[in-house]
């Protein structure tokens, strides 16, 4: 959506207007970062349906960056929308944790 505006796609900036703000403002670097993450979580998924222990760390680091990241939105910008997304990172992280044990090396 940021490398090609105008499409049909454009619709889904309607669900948080200022991140396509925050993007735009940030310039060619917001496609590195989108990439990088898209990437990071290619690379979590595929390390999970491997069951591989380096999958399980990869997707609780990107998690827990993400709680972190909604615990900031919600206290410094007020964005309490940010806050549906703590119990669902706090949950996902303990199912993971649970369930290390079944992750080869």
């Amino acid at each position: 959506m940021l490398l090609l505006p105008g499409t049909p796609l454009d619709v889904l900036w309607r669900f948080n207007p200022h991140s396509r703000e925050g993007l735009l403002a940030i310039g060619n670097w917001a496609v590195l970062l989108m990439t990088t993450v898209c990437l990071a979580c290619a690379v979590a998924a595929l390390g999970l349906w491997r069951l591989r222990r380096w999958g399980l760390w990869a997707a609780t680091a990107i998690l827990s960056v993400n709680l972190i990241a909604d615990t900031i939105n919600s206290a410094v910008l007020r964005d309490w929308r940010t806050l549906i997304g703590l119990p669902i990172a706090g949950l996902m992280i303990a199912y993971l944790m649970r369930h290390r044990s079944s992750f080869a090396r």
